[in-house]
């Protein structure tokens, strides 16, 4: 059996450094990592438009968007297969025929549903798209018969609802679906970075990002204004880490050979959180800190995502091609669905 990755993102905005840290640094890994013969990287554009069908531009205008990130943080078209969702259309076919092995109240027990359910404040008037995604996510991962889907833990119950779908299609049509697993990151710190303003979750909608697109000024700025220990007043003040964004992304991103470059006086993290822990450290320095290492971090990925800007139409014809390829591979997928349900009637009308 080959070892097949499914993954994406909404194109719902810029993608952030939560992103970067939580799944893109580690698609380029795997995608380089030799193990794997083939990759797919989803633009979930469709489920995007299960909670944005009033402002379809929002969904449009971040294709492109997401596209550049992509390409901006070292996703490979000549070994990654990046694919525009509603450019597939037995995606939807899937969808439909999966529907039947579905009961409402399991979607409606589904942890992740329910989460996003009460972020978006939907309560009773939940658009049947959106309730339904979970079964459009497990269309998209067997049309690809992916066997690995990386995420994070808050995806878990996605994934198992989706080996669910795979058990019952098989047991009642055999054996045709691969049943996936997932792979968890391996640094429970990129899990989820929090938003600059210490809210738990960095998200779009509430401002609170630092996008993989930002200039240099504009990355200074929100750091500078980042949220730390309410009750940090004065320098000489003992300081909290735990909950601390500063400190959060400084665990994502610091790394030791970061200190004789940028902040001499230490060389290690865990001394910057000792010296804040006991007092005498100022937000300031550790902010100045941050900032220099995502600097350096985010800079070649700007360079290279302006570069990528500068010539859109080989953009295009990447999403192009890989949608192309990626649809070749769930139309064979849908057609082995509709063998294994006996309504392929045509073809069995030319073989008689």
């Amino acid at each position: 059996m080959k070892n097949i990755i499914l993954t994406g993102d909404r194109p719902t905005g810029k993608l952030h450094i939560g992103h970067y840290v939580g799944s893109l640094k580690n698609r380029v890994a795997l995608q380089n990592s030799g193990k794997y013969d083939e990759i797919y990287i989803m633009i979930a554009d469709a489920q995007a438009t299960t909670d944005n069908a009033d402002n379809l531009e929002k969904v449009r205008s971040n294709v492109i968007e997401v596209a550049l990130d992509y390409l901006a943080c070292g996703i490979d078209p000549q070994k990654s297969t990046i694919l525009v969702q509603t450019q597939i259309p037995e995606l939807c076919e899937l969808t439909f025929y999966y529907m039947n092995l579905v009961t409402l109240a399991r979607l409606e027990r589904n942890p992740t549903v329910k989460n996003e359910i009460k972020m978006r404040g939907f309560n009773a008037g939940i658009p049947v798209g959106f309730l339904t995604y979970p079964i459009s996510q497990a269309a998209d991962i067997t049309a690809f018969l992916a066997n690995t889907v990386p995420v994070g833990e808050d995806q878990m119950p996605m994934i198992e609802q989706t080996r669910e779908i795979v058990r019952s299609f098989n047991s009642l049509y055999g054996e045709t679906l691969v049943e996936p697993k997932e792979l968890l990151p391996s640094n429970k710190t990129c899990g989820r970075l929090p938003g600059t303003d210490g809210k738990a979750k960095m998200s779009k909608s509430l401002g609170n990002c630092i996008y993989i697109s930002d200039s240099p000024e504009e990355i200074k700025k929100k750091v500078m204004g980042m949220f730390t220990d309410p009750n940090h007043l004065r320098v000489e003040d003992p300081g909290k880490v735990e909950g601390n964004p500063v400190f959060t992304y400084l665990d994502a991103f610091a790394r030791n050979e970061h200190f004789p470059e940028f902040w001499s006086d230490y060389s290690c993290l865990d001394e910057v959180k000792e010296h804040y822990q006991k007092g005498g450290l100022g937000d300031v320095k550790i902010k100045k800190f941050l900032n220099s290492i995502l600097q350096e971090e985010l800079r070649p990925i700007r360079e290279k995502r302006e570069a990528f800007q500068k010539d859109l139409p080989s953009v295009y014809q990447t999403l192009i091609e890989g949608t192309k390829k990626a649809r070749e591979k769930a139309a064979a997928t849908t057609n082995s669905v509709r063998s294994a349900m006996k309504i392929n009637y045509f073809e069995e009308m030319i073989k008689n």
